[in-house]
């Protein structure tokens, strides 16, 4: 079969790496792909969101199945043009991706449908949105109603921040094209976790559950990022407590989406917090997580591609998955969420051992592999137990001599795991 995977991260480099496991896949396109992706796909020059190319290209080349990983393409409506043009995707509609695509949409959805999250309130204009915040007081969840690259959040605990954080979000430039809102919830306390499932009408598969770090530095300080590392599976939530979250989150999603007319087909990812009532829905993404992707991923037995495809042709796909972990570290470019440099020499990528390299911005050049992006990759590692894995990774990382000025990353991923097995 050929394949056209959409994008260019660390999540798509992930998920081509599994793809090009499968003896079912003749020829692997990216577009645009990575420095990573180009050594096992052919990479082409069309961004993901040139849709008419993206569509032009799988015509002629005639490809099987596109898969689509960024959010952009989804909202845009990448699904809906294939379709429309007799072409296989796994990818939600754009109706359907708008469980990502508009916070403000998503929340009424899951009042709607009773899926337990945050309260909140909606607004468009900043007076209202600050007076509501001295109402109910601080911290408050300040959140763009549009699709900001896993940086559109703000956790408030001052009065000023929040004020900030509002004005910001409803500048007329901030959201992407979307329209100017902004969602306003409670501050929920618990540990976070990350259940992405394979999802085709009402047919829901869920994965293993991961744990990620959105924010910049150790000991969650600084500005949230895309995501900064992760490791699965969380043997922190029982059995039961994912079934419960399978339940009343995933499978209610998809029924509701069904009623509302507009079936999901393709990857639902719950971000949820894990507070004292419960699970309750943080947010809601249309697709693979990114960095969860790079450490659920590489424990999957399955062939990928027949995945997709059962799930596709309503069969079960029967998951499968290694008895053991994998936990991942995020290289950052010096700067970033904020300004940061492109172009910079990447150290020896060399793999070891159990280590997995996934690249995210990186690029090719006559003078090697250079950055090209604020997350530049994910060093990944599995292994028998968390503790294993997460010191194959910080132990590569060590290994590197990463110069400090041009690159960074958490030093804490797993580290209260790595506190607690040292305790027993």
């Amino acid at each position: 079969m050929n394949v056209l995977l959409v994008g260019r991260g660390g999540r798509e480099h992930s998920i081509a790496m599994k793809l090009y496991e499968s003896e079912q896949v003749d020829q692997l396109y990216a577009a645009p792909g990575n420095g990573g992706i180009s050594d096992i796909a052919v990479c082409t020059d069309l961004d993901e969101m040139d849709i008419d190319g993206l569509l032009t290209f799988a015509v002629e080349k005639a490809i099987d199945l596109t898969i689509v990983g960024p959010e952009n393409p989804l909202v845009a409506g990448i699904a809906d043009k294939f379709h429309k043009a007799g072409m296989r995707i796994f990818a939600p509609t754009k109706q359907a991706a708008m469980l990502e695509g508009s916070k403000r949409y998503a929340k009424e959805f899951m009042q709607k449908y009773g899926i337990p999250t945050a309260s909140y309130a909606s607004f468009t204009h900043a007076a209202d949105a600050k007076a509501y915040i001295s109402q109910i007081g601080v911290p408050v969840v300040v959140k763009a109603d549009g699709l900001a690259g896993g940086k559109g959040v703000v956790v408030a605990h001052a009065i000023d921040e929040a004020y900030r954080a509002v004005e910001r979000f409803l500048a007329a430039d901030h959201n992407q094209g979307s329209t100017s809102s902004i969602v306003i919830e409670e501050c929920l306390e618990g540990p976070e976790l990350s259940l992405m499932a394979f999802v085709h009408g009402s047919n829901v598969y869920p994965m293993l559950p991961a744990r990620d770090y959105k924010r910049a530095f150790d000991h969650d300080k600084g500005p949230n990022t895309g995501g900064m590392g992760a490791y699965a599976p969380v043997e922190d939530v029982s059995a039961e407590t994912l079934e419960r979250i399978t339940n009343t989150v995933l499978q209610k999603a998809a029924d509701g989406m069904k009623k509302e007319g507009h079936p999901f087909t393709g990857i639902l990812y719950a971000g949820l917090m894990m507070t004292e009532e419960g699970p309750k829905v943080i947010e809601f993404n249309a697709r693979f997580g990114d960095p969860e992707t790079e450490v659920v991923l590489p424990l999957l037995k399955n062939d990928l591609l027949q995945v997709l495809l059962d799930v596709l042709d309503g069969k079960d796909p029967q998951l499968s998955w290694e008895p053991k972990h994998c936990a991942g570290v995020v290289l950052a470019s010096a700067g970033y969420p904020e300004a940061y440099e492109k172009g910079i020499l990447l150290p020896d990528l060399t793999p070891e051992d159990s280590v997995i390299i996934v690249h995210a911005g990186t690029r090719i050049t006559a003078d090697g592999l250079v950055s090209d992006g604020g997350r530049v990759l994910l060093a990944g590692s599995r292994g028998d137990t968390l503790t294993e894995a997460i010191n194959g990774v910080y132990g590569w990382l060590e290994r590197r001599h990463i110069q400090p000025e041009r690159f960074f990353y958490r030093r804490d991923i797993g580290q209260i795991v790595l506190a607690e097995d040292s305790a027993v």
